[in-house]
């Protein structure tokens, strides 16, 4: 039996209705629309359709949006200038640092200057050790929207083992701690990782953010799994991700595609960050 089909698409779409909702309700209701600051530097096509995606999405919901176009050999402190005006900007609510940075700018030195209640991506080190210790603050965009499809999919993640494979900083690190919260058994695989196949096979909840083409096979997942693929790699003619879709689809209980997966819900949850974040600042609780 085939696999059923986890709808990242339909999901986000649900997700702007409801934040468009909230949006509305708050011009009404407390007389001010969430605002969110985009920092480009450079001209990476990638980063120019990301950037594009997220002001589309901003403008369906209601949020106001300003996308910074910097050129590729503006100097750090320049952007880093621009950062400090967001941070004081109180029409600003959410200020996103948008990567790759061409090269000699340093991400983490400019990151680390976003107010951490400004920090939509959720991957300032306070964030970050928000998110270790189970308290609250924003969190990273990708591994949040990965649970909330978990939860509208029905997926139950407390007591399951949860096999997480990529220890990045912005989705395989906060990723494991997530379903660690949510009480899942999870194990952190790597490039390092002895027999992988054997680790991955006993997953419930399988997540591949690894950045190889198709590389979790079909008989690298248990029977029934739940495979949730973040990979997002140019294939000969379109979109593949880091699970060989054909093949897993035959083993696996629920699967995300590529495209249509995760990646729509990473910008629903830029979104809710940015709602939650403007709240927060207004002293009117979480989102």
């Amino acid at each position: 039996m085939a696999a059923a089909i986890i709808d990242g698409k339909a999901m986000a779409a649900a997700i702007r209705r409801e934040a468009k909702a909230a949006v509305d309700s708050l011009a009404v209701e407390a007389g001010f629309v969430p605002g969110l600051a985009v920092i480009l530097v450079g001209d990476d096509p990638g980063s120019q359709v990301y950037v594009r995606n997220k002001a589309r999405a901003c403008a369906e919901v209601g949020i106001s949006s300003h996308v910074h176009n910097l050129p590729a050999d503006t100097p750090e402190e320049t952007v880093a200038d621009l950062i400090r005006a967001l941070n004081d900007n109180d029409a600003v609510d959410g200020i996103l640092l948008q990567l790759p940075l061409p090269a000699g700018l340093d991400a983490d030195s400019l990151l680390q200057l976003i107010r951490p209640d400004k920090d939509v991506d959720g991957i300032h080190p306070v964030n970050a050790g928000k998110l270790l210790l189970g308290t609250n603050g924003l969190l990273p965009c990708t591994p949040q929207g990965i649970i909330e499809m978990l939860q509208r999919s029905g997926v139950e993640i407390a007591g399951k083992r949860a096999v997480m494979v990529g220890r990045s900083n912005i989705v395989g690190k906060p990723m494991a701690l997530l379903l660690l919260q949510h009480n899942a058994t999870v194990t952190v695989c790597h490039s390092r990782t002895r027999d992988l196949a054997a680790i991955t096979r006993e997953a419930d909840i399988l997540v591949a953010a690894i950045g190889k083409p198709e590389f979790i096979k079909q008989e690298m997942i248990k029977p029934g799994a739940v495979v949730i693929d973040v990979g997002m790699n140019r294939g000969d003619k379109s979109l593949v991700g880091d699970v060989d879709f054909a093949g897993a689809s035959e083993v696996a209980g629920m699967i995300t595609p590529v495209p249509g997966g995760v990646g729509p819900m990473t910008i629903a949850m830029l979104l809710h960050n940015t709602l939650q974040a403007a709240k927060q600042r207004r002293g009117l609780g979480r989102e």
